[in-house]
């Protein structure tokens, strides 16, 4: 995401906003039709919510507490995962 912010930094803000608004959107738009099609749904919308998370605060909180929970879940896997030293 940092290059996509630089390459908007660049430009004026009524432009980056409308840009974002719009690539944003169509992402997440994309992964709601992935859900019920074959396809990676779920990652497509958190990549348009995190793409909507340069401008938006909202979807900057949002994309934060979703990180959070993919961290407890990965956690969580990992301990159910971790091997048991044998005695």
């Amino acid at each position: 995401m940092e290059w996509l912010k630089r390459v908007l930094s660049h430009l004026p803000h009524p432009v980056r906003w409308a840009l974002t608004m719009i690539l944003g959107v169509a992402i997440i738009i994309a992964g709601l039709i992935m859900i019920v099609t074959p396809g990676p749904g779920l990652l497509v919308i958190f990549i348009g919510l995190s793409i909507l998370a340069l401008e938006l605060e909202w979807a900057r909180e949002l994309n934060k507490q979703g990180l959070q929970g993919l961290e407890k879940l990965v956690a969580k896997i990992k301990s159910v995962f971790k091997r048991k030293p044998r005695e």
